[in-house]
């Protein structure tokens, strides 16, 4: 009864002080859920939790990088100035996202309002993205970016007139981008349509919402094989596993958007043998056994690295595999800080499509 009481005034603090309940990324369920495990002193939820904090506290004197033209050329051709072009979104919507988690979980506002700096920042003076890879590092960095928004939406720090702004980035340069890359046949399709259902949601525009839920079943089993390779991906060289996971990635976190979006489960979809799950079993197997890897002699894996850790630690939740969890369990907390945001919170904030419901 207790128990109850307790999640209900959370719930009734969330309703008097703006904040959303039903956005997809962090629905408020979760965000309550997580809240009465940090209280309750409980791991490894305390511990991801003062790892948030500690990089949020690192973030409060950092300033914005946002650029009116945020020019990418592609990897291959100028890795040195991708990388270092790249870092400019990447640093802020880590920024912004990391903030605006710590502002929700704790209530401080100065991470509120260190995430809206970087949200305004970005709204007011990015004006377009160029050269090979601007588009695609605008969607799978600017992520970040989309789900800072979610978390500060409905919240009294973010000015009226400051969230139109950013509705207008959205409209007009991210959506754009997302939607541009939304059809191709590899990870950038994935990350394109992990961007556009983020953007969808924002914009509230159910119309995209289920053309891209269309887009995502329309082609599944030609990126999954039936053994649960991923054949645009295997194909990369040396870094065959490092791109299945990359594919993987944003394809499971618009699989959890479609979710909570509209009560649609895909991660259960199944065709000739192949699925999702599937997929995620060929991933960890190869990374666990790479000399066993049938696509190249030496194929770089995440060991000593922060991938495919924090998908893993996700999918543990969704698909309660024994396997995902011994695989998960052993570097938590993970958090996820660089490069690309589709799971770069997954101890903290965990997944699953029951447990939520039992609280009540």
């Amino acid at each position: 009864m207790k128990k109850n009481l307790f999640i209900f005034l959370f719930l009734l603090a969330g309703i008097s002080s703006g904040f959303c309940r039903n956005h997809p990324m962090h629905p408020e369920k979760q965000i309550v859920f997580v809240k009465e495990q940090i209280q309750a002193k409980n791991e490894p939820y305390l511990s991801a939790y003062q790892q948030l904090l500690h990089y949020a506290d690192s973030i409060q004197a950092i300033p914005h990088h946002a650029l009116v033209d945020f020019a990418v050329p592609g990897y291959y051709d100028k890795p040195e100035e991708h990388r270092n072009n790249s870092l400019a979104i990447q640093h802020d919507a880590f920024g912004a996202y990391c903030s605006a988690l710590a502002y929700r979980l704790s209530g401080e506002e100065k991470y509120g309002e260190k995430a809206c700096y970087f949200l305004n920042a970005w709204s007011f003076i990015n004006k377009k993205y160029s050269e090979h890879d601007g588009v695609l590092v605008l969607a799978y960095s600017g992520s970040g970016l989309l789900m800072a928004a979610e978390l500060m939406t409905d919240t009294r720090l973010w000015q009226p007139e400051d969230k139109k702004d950013f509705e207008k980035w959205v409209l007009y340069i991210y959506k754009e981008a997302v939607n541009e890359i939304r059809v191709h046949k590899n990870n950038w399709a994935d990350w394109g349509r992990f961007g556009s259902l983020l953007a969808a949601s924002f914009l509230d525009d159910k119309e995209e919402i289920a053309e891209n839920v269309r887009l995502i079943k329309s082609d599944l089993f030609d990126k999954i094989a039936p053994d649960g390779s991923m054949p645009e991906e295997t194909r990369r060289g040396n870094n065959g596993i490092w791109y299945t996971y990359f594919s993987l990635s944003p394809m499971t976190a618009a699989t959890w958007l479609v979710y909570n979006l509209t009560g649609e489960n895909l991660f259960i979809l199944e065709k000739n043998n192949a699925s999702i799950k599937k997929a995620l079993d060929y991933l960890v197997y190869y990374e666990q056994h790479p000399k066993e890897w049938p696509w190249d002699k030496n194929p770089n894996t995440g060991k000593g690295d922060l991938w495919p850790d924090n998908l893993m630690d996700a999918m543990s939740g969704i698909y309660k595999d024994k396997h995902f969890e011994e695989y998960a369990k052993p570097g938590r907390p993970h958090i996820y800080p660089k490069h690309h945001f589709a799971w770069s919170f997954p101890t903290l904030m965990p997944l699953t499509l029951d447990i939520f419901e039992k609280i009540f």
